[in-house]
């Protein structure tokens, strides 16, 4: 008796164990951009509330997100700079925009409320070359008059890491400012003039947090959450204008997906009364061929489930879901590029 109880305690036990382990194995692991880690991070919370799922996402920035997925160590890559379509093809990679948010300046200014403070892309642009350096500079108080701006200098605050964030705001920059295009230009790493660097949006957040009288760029969910003073922004028709979801919307109205080649679509500095100028999509990035088909299906379930299930919770952060039009692209370009080592599609 004492030994069928053994046998079956046995039997129970390694059961368990495979159960376990199963569950491990069917987790998917990802790295990348920081700017949609907060809503990946509730995705990934109500996904494996729903379906046993979980997600391993490394926040480590777009440049590492690119390193990692080439390298082949994690499942799925994202960066918010989209990569063109001849570096996909080098590297036997397709991408999918999973969601589209706003990067916002932000302000350690006290007395500053959030939203109150308005900037134009020539005094951002002036700032970060370091040649605006106090806060009372009459560029600066041009566009805010009522607002007690203080005779103090300003702290650049930037990325110090790979990042598609940064890769926004520099875009942004050197479309609307001729010096900071030709002095610094556009990347997700640039040599900056000027400040102090945060790894992260993370790092830049708490940077600003700390220092008084700085200015960084975060993903607006950072901003939002930290309670950091963001600024409004002069858009290219010339409104100031708040970022929220309705902004984002608006400068993602006109994108023409379906007609640009690996869906390398950027958003910044978009036409529009409303649009908010430096709103960005954020992509995932997989191996066209697959060595594990399961593994691969994995991630495309988690990001079919967060398209359908993930408006909501996109809406709460200030994020902005992918349209069902867009989805239905990305969900056809699954099936066409995804394929298995015998060539089978695995959606």
């Amino acid at each position: 008796m004492r030994l069928n109880l053994l046998v079956k305690s046995a039997v129970i036990a390694a059961g368990a164990a495979m159960t376990f382990s199963s569950a491990l194995a069917a987790d998917i692991t990802g790295a990348g951009a920081t700017f949609p880690y907060p809503i990946y991070s509730k995705w990934a919370e109500a996904y494996k509330a729903a379906t046993g799922t979980g997600l391993n996402y490394q926040s480590i920035g777009s440049g590492g997100g690119i390193k990692q997925i080439k390298a082949k160590t994690v499942d799925f890559g994202a960066s918010d700079m989209p990569l063109k379509q001849e570096d996909l093809e080098e590297a036997g990679l397709m991408q999918f925009p999973a969601i589209m948010g706003g990067v916002v300046p932000i302000v350690n200014l006290e007395g500053v409320e959030p939203g109150e403070m308005k900037m134009t892309p020539d005094v951002l642009a002036g700032i970060y070359l370091g040649k605006i350096t106090k806060w009372n500079d009459a560029k600066i108080s041009a566009v805010n008059p009522g607002v007690k701006l203080p005779d103090t200098d300003i702290t650049v605050v930037h990325r110090s890491d790979g990042s598609g964030t940064s890769f926004l705001w520099t875009n942004f920059l050197s479309q609307t400012n001729a010096d900071f295009k030709s002095e610094v230009g556009a990347g997700t790493a640039v040599k900056w003039p000027v400040g102090v660097g945060g790894k992260g949006n993370e790092g830049v957040a708490a940077n600003v947090q700390r220092i008084k009288g700085s200015i960084g760029y975060v993903e607006y969910a950072y901003a939002h959450k930290n309670k950091l003073s963001h600024t409004q922004l002069k858009n290219r028709d010339g409104n100031f204008v708040q970022p929220d979801d309705t902004t984002f919307k608006a400068a993602a109205a006109g994108a023409a997906w379906d007609k640009t080649p690996g869906m390398e679509v950027v958003l910044t500095n978009q036409p529009g009364k409303s649009s908010w100028p430096i709103t960005g999509a954020s992509f995932i990035l997989m191996h066209k061929s697959q060595a594990s088909a399961e593994r691969a299906k994995e991630v495309l379930k988690f990001f079919d489930w967060s398209y359908k299930n993930g408006g909501a919770m996109a809406t709460e952060l200030d994020y902005v879901a992918m349209p069902a039009p867009v989805v239905k692209l990305v969900q056809d370009a699954w099936k066409s590029s995804i394929k298995d080592a015998s060539g089978k599609a695995v959606w």
